[in-house]
C-alpha cells in the first residue's frame, strides 16, 4: 500500500489542498512495516488535480487533516481511501502511528480497503476511527 501525506515546509500540511509536496510511503500491511519514503511536488492545485496525480504516484490512501466532502468522494472515486481528522506534525510518526492503528483523528472515510477496513482501528475515545466491529 503506498500512503500519502501533504506536507509543507516539510510538516503535515492540515490544509490538504495547500500542500506544497506530499510524501509518500510505501507500508508492509502484513508486517506493518514502513518501507521507502519518496517527497513529491505536486502539479498546480485544482478541482481533481490531486486525487488523479496522487493515484498516477501509486497512493491507495491519503491521511488529511481536513477535505470537503466533494474532494473526498473524488478521491473515492480513484480508488483511493481517505483518513480525515488527522493530526500531528512529523509524517514519519504519523504514519508509524497509522500503521499501529494508534493515529489519533477525528473522523474518517474509509471504504473497502483490505488493511485499514475500521476492524482494525482502536476504539479508545480520541483514537483513530474512534469504533470497533461487534
Amino acid at each position: 500500500m503506498k500512503v500519502a501525506v501533504p506536507l509543507r515546509e516539510n510538516r503535515f500540511s492540515t490544509h490538504f489542498g495547500g500542500a506544497e509536496a506530499f510524501a509518500l510511503y510505501t507500508v508492509d500491511e502484513v508486517k506493518r512495516e514502513v518501507g521507502p519514503r519518496q517527497v513529491v511536488a505536486p502539479p498546480e492545485h485544482g478541482r481533481g488535480v490531486f486525487p488523479v496525480w496522487l493515484r498516477q504516484q501509486g497512493a491507495t490512501m491519503v491521511l488529511a487533516g481536513g477535505m470537503g466532502p466533494r474532494a473526498a468522494s473524488i478521491f473515492n472515486q480513484h480508488g483511493i481511501s481517505v483518513l480525515l481528522g488527522v493530526s500531528g506534525d512529523d509524517p514519519d510518526d504519523m504514519i508509524r502511528q497509522f500503521l499501529a492503528g494508534t493515529l489519533e483523528c477525528s473522523g474518517e472515510l474509509c471504504h473497502e480497503h483490505s488493511f485499514h477496513d475500521c476492524g482494525h482501528h482502536d476504539a479508545r475515545p480520541g483514537r483513530c476511527g474512534d469504533h470497533h466491529d461487534d
